[in-house]
Order: C-alpha cells, then structure tokens, then sequence
C-alpha cells in the first residue's frame, strides 16, 4: 500500500521524514509466470547449433539474457534462440532468429542502387575485424570463411567480429511519492558487428534491454560515394560555393523476426490504432483505442498512434494477461523496394500502395531475403504474403521495413558521422509488475485503495 510509503520518526525538531535512495539494485519480487515447455536457454537446453556460439547477460533488472550468435556469409550476424529470464524465473523463449533481410541503396537521380545484402553480403570478408577502437566491450572471436560459406573455397578464419559491450542505459525510474525518494539507473547490453560494402561501412546492433526490450537498428558511416555526384534537385553542395552535388539517396532495411513466444506456433498478431472520437469530455478530448487481429498473412503501414502485437494466447502472466511484445516503428522514411515496385502489380493508389511498414507471414525456410529471393516460396515478401494469403496466421514472422532518406551535408566529409535507424520491440504484459519492483511496491498492482501522494493540480478557467 502507498500509505505506507511515509516512515516517520519524532525528534526534538519535529517530524522528520526518512529518506530512501535506491542508487543500485533493488530486492525485486520475483513475477510469476506461466511457461510453456520450450522455455529452456540455449545454455540450459545443452549448446547452440554447429557453427554458432552461447551468449549470456545478466542485467541490472536481475533479468538474464541468453541466445546464439552466427555469422551468415550474406545475412551477416545471425542471432537465434533468444531467451528471457525474469528474476528469479525461467527463460521466456522469444525468437526463434532474427536478422537483417535485405538493405537496398537506390539514389535520387536514378543512377545508382544497390541490394546489399544479397549482392555482396554482410559475412565473410566484408564483416571487418574489430578493435578497442570500436569496441569498448569485450571482443569476441568467431570463425569467419574467406570465400563464400568456406564449405568449398577459401579458408576459415578465426576473427574478432563481434562487439558485447554493456553501457549506461541512463535512469530507468524516478518516483519522489510522501519523502520516499526510488530511483534506479539501468544497462543495456549491445551486440555489433561491422561490414563493409563500398564506401559505406555499416554498423549492424541488437541491444537488448535490462526491461526486456530489443532494439535492432543499423549505422552507417564511411564515406559519401565518390561516383554519384548530380545537381541541386538531386543531391546537396559539399564543395566550396555551389558546386560538387553529392546525390541525395536511401538506406532501406528489412528485418526478418522468427517469433517462438509461447512455442514454435500459436502466435497472434494485432494492431493496435487510437483515434480521437470527436467528442469532448469534462477536460480533454476523448480518444478511444482497438486491437484489430491481422489472421492471415498480410503487409500493413504506419500511421501516428499505430503499433502491433505479437502476443502468445495459451501463455500467461501471473495477472491472467497474455505475454506479448510490441512492434513500435518511431521514425522510419517509408519505401517501397524498386524490386518490388517493378515485379509486382500496382493499385490506382500508386507505386506506394505496394510497399510495406511491417509485414506478417507463416515461417518458411525458403523465406530468406525480403527481396531478390530464390526458391518456390517467392522473390520476397509481397510474394511470401500472396502466396499464403489463404493460410491462418501461426507461426509468426515479422518482416520490419525502416527507411532512411540521407541528404548529404558538408560536415559529412570525411569520414561521414554515423546517422541511425532502427525499431523497438517491447515487452507487454511479459509479467505482471516490473521486473525490478522495489520492495515499497510490491503489493501495488492494479488501481491503488489508498493513494497519499501529490496528485495533479486542477486546472484553472482562462476567462
């Protein structure tokens, strides 16, 4: 109970109010959960497949990470079995594997544009060893082949390619509530590789957080093509006056997520959309929210106050809520893949109305790149979803498209700031309280029966 956040002690001054900071990690409550029987860790279920290594990471939240790292010769890092373990509980089985899919490169003047991914690959000899320089965490070794996937040609080498670093994640709660003071910094554990293709060198980071959040996103740096310069309506002045245009162009990126929340099947997406009614209440507009279950394979775009959830029916918290994880784009430059816009039929909406934000499908072996894909299943993913357009939605995998629109500046040269995109998965409803819960609050779940601190001030009429 909040009331009984206030410890008070009479002195010969008064009332003093005492004080508790919370600056390391608290006593959490263990959250009950529900687990279903896949739950186990990559290390617990024995060892991570042929070729892949075990990774692990206890957290400030007193949750442990665990998971598998590869190296594709053209998906690049490759994680696969990632779990979560609340405090004091089992590992959560979230994804079956995640990685990038594809990243395309068109420029504004129509010059140039590149598939990156299934044309020179983030593996092999173009994902560059690390130093201490990039890597202020701890470097690890993996083997890496020089030619292809090094089954035929070439050799294999032992390299440094993988950064583990854990860094500040700044607070993670602060409530000043009746002189009770709780207040908690946390970690975040980042994975990354580097590939080099070109000129540009890109940074490929999964950070996972001490809350149970996955962050995937990627950073490029290197330089501006030295061979895609136009002129004013394509590209941006770098050199002395107006002169020396370097072209203006996108990093569109695709990740793939092979959910196993609650097993290898049984998943549910939603999206959820919050409108505003039209109606007034006493002080604000009413606004009002809906989930709308996506139950066969489909593409879908953002829009402002959009996200989906990926949620596992037959697992529960200990409040009787499903688990589930939150598809949150943030700032994404929508696009179309030029693939996509040249192989496949327009609406009379436009080149637009065939491209995607996020897009649902049944997990296929075969679906392996979002574009220029070989095999039955398709050449990407608009064929993926046409293909399984009559199948019921179950094993559940995520196809996350975030655009960026780069328009050259002059502080860019030379070598170019590191400019990001990503998106944010994030825990709903994976327990029943936070996972780090301090001991004043472990009975507050739900609406509060006896709430003593500040509430809001009332507001004020203008006139």
């Amino acid at each position: 109970m909040l009331s009984n956040l206030l410890s008070k002690s009479l002195t010969g001054l008064g009332l003093a109010v005492a004080v508790t900071l919370l600056a390391g990690c608290q006593n959490a409550a263990p959250p009950a959960t529900t687990q279903s029987s896949n739950s186990a860790s990559p290390q617990e279920q024995g060892s991570c497949p042929e070729g892949s290594q075990a990774l692990s990471k206890d957290m400030t939240s007193g949750a442990t990470w665990s998971m598998c790292f590869s190296v594709d010769p053209k998906l690049g890092m490759v994680l696969s079995d990632i779990a979560f373990a609340p405090p004091a509980s089992e590992p959560i089985k979230l994804i079956s594997s995640m990685s990038l899919a594809q990243l395309e490169v068109p420029y504004d003047d129509g010059g140039r544009s590149t598939s990156d991914i299934t044309t020179a690959g983030f593996g092999g000899p173009n994902m560059h060893s690390l130093t201490e320089i990039e890597c202020a965490g701890e470097l690890k070794k993996h083997p890496i082949p020089t030619i292809g996937d090094g089954t035929k040609f070439g050799t294999i080498e032992e390299r440094p390619v993988l950064c583990s670093d854990m860094v500040d994640a700044g607070l993670s709660y602060r409530s000043a509530e009746v002189g009770e003071l709780l207040a908690k910094r946390k970690d975040d554990w980042q994975l990354s590789t580097i590939s080099k293709v070109g000129w540009y060198e890109y940074i490929n980071q999964i950070t996972f957080g001490a809350d149970g959040t996955i962050r995937p996103s990627l950073g490029a740096t290197g330089d501006l093509s030295p061979a895609d310069y136009s002129d004013a309506e394509h590209g941006s002045a770098v050199g002395s006056g107006e002169h020396d245009h370097a072209s203006s162009h996108s990093h569109n990126a695709v990740w793939k997520i092979d959910w196993a929340l609650g097993g290898d099947t049984g998943q549910k997406i939603e999206q959820y959309d919050s409108k505003p009614t039209g109606k007034e209440g006493e002080h604000s507009p009413i606004v009002e929210g809906e989930y709308s279950t996506i139950s066969t394979p489909a593409t879908a775009k953002w829009t402002d106050k959009r996200w989906w959830k990926v949620s596992a029916p037959k697992l529960l918290n200990e409040d009787g809520h499903e688990m589930s994880y939150e598809i949150s784009m943030g700032k994404t430059d929508s696009f179309t893949f030029i693939d996509d816009q040249r192989n496949h039929v327009h609406s009379d909406d436009g080149d637009d109305s065939i491209g995607y934000d996020v897009a649902f499908t049944n997990a296929d072996e075969c679906q392996i790149y979002a574009t220029y894909n070989r095999g039955t299943c398709g050449r990407g993913v608009l064929d993926y979803v046409q293909k399984q357009k009559d199948e019921k939605l179950d094993d559940m995998v995520s196809w996350v498209a975030v655009g960026y629109h780069h328009v050259p500046r002059d502080e860019e040269q030379s070598p170019m700031e590191v400019h990001w995109q990503g998106f944010n998965l994030i825990p709903r409803d994976l327990t029943a309280q936070r996972l780090d819960v301090p001991e004043s609050r472990q009975d507050l779940n739900g609406k509060p029966q006896d709430w003593d601190g500040q509430m809001p001030p009332e507001e004020q009429d203008a006139s």
